[in-house]
């Protein structure tokens, strides 16, 4: 998204007049919605003054930062001593493997011990790949076995956990079509599998998605939502060509707010979500 509002920071810049209607297409084709890019070309006009690149970059500023929450509590160790269950959902090619892998790296970095459990049992590279990332980050994956019942692999993994004494338990789940109900069905499975060893399981269910995806994320974030109550959400890709208002926009409209940041390919490449400094670098 940065590179996004430089384009347009620049292009603004160049030109002795505003071209509104230009500015309203960039606006929603960065992904804020039609909502938030009415309210910045609104408060811009009322100004009643030769609008500059600074008035645009301000003003929106502000108003992406009035639609974002204030930044979360990082997950934290369950008091009772039982692992703290975090349900990773999305459809494949969003990152969601990798994901799970980062945020375990994330929170072993500080200090917790973390399990992950390999239940996107359909498709076998996303169980390798989370093995290879569980060799490359010392963390300990939990398998089952080819075309295994995601649920299953769920409870046993947590067993193991609440055995071993793992603060934290990362469920990588299969990667849905959300317009495939039975798949979404699902997921509210494995929710209840998980519940059966402790009610209060699990615990945060973070979408992960794309940020170069736009509206489709946000109608996965709809969808996955009816399925599965989401807690939040990882935002992926945001080094690249993704323009992160997506994020603003789902929250806006759903009440999902973004959690994690996938600020490129290697495990350090992610971090929590801070409003200030998401708005800041984004403008």
């Amino acid at each position: 998204m940065a590179g996004f509002f430089k384009s347009l920071f620049q292009k603004v810049t160049n030109r002795a007049e505003i071209d509104w209607d230009d500015l309203e297409a960039d606006l929603i084709s960065s992904d804020l919605g039609v909502g938030l890019t009415t309210g910045i070309l609104d408060e811009l006009r009322g100004l009643g003054r030769v609008i500059t690149a600074a008035d645009v970059v301000e003003t929106t500023r502000r108003h992406i930062s009035a639609k974002l929450p204030g930044d979360s509590p990082p997950p934290l160790p369950r008091p009772d001593g039982k692992p703290c269950v975090l349900l990773v959902v999305g459809v494949n090619g969003t990152g969601k493997t990798t994901s799970s892998a980062k945020l375990g790296h994330w929170l072993q970095g500080r200090g917790f011990s973390v399990m992950l459990a390999a239940a996107d049992t359909f498709r076998a590279a996303a169980v390798e790949q989370l093995q290879r990332w569980g060799q490359r980050l010392d963390l300990p994956v939990v398998t089952g076995k080819p075309n295994a019942d995601p649920s299953s692999v769920c409870f046993e993994a947590h067993r193991q956990a609440i055995a071993n004494g793992s603060q934290f338990l990362i469920c990588d789940t299969a990667g849905r079509i959300h317009t495939r109900h039975n798949l979404m069905e699902e997921l509210g499975k494995i929710r209840r599998t998980i519940a059966k060893q402790d009610e209060s399981a699990p615990h945060l269910t973070l979408l992960v998605v794309d940020a170069t995806t736009g509206a489709n994320a946000l109608q996965q974030a709809k969808e996955f939502h009816k399925a599965c109550p989401l807690d939040g959400l990882i935002v992926t890709k945001m080094d690249g060509s993704g323009k992160g208002g997506i994020a603003v926009t789902i929250h806006e409209q759903l009440g999902i707010r973004p959690r994690f940041l996938g600020l490129g390919e290697e495990p350090d490449a992610f971090a929590m979500f801070h409003r200030e400094s998401f708005v800041k670098e984004i403008l």
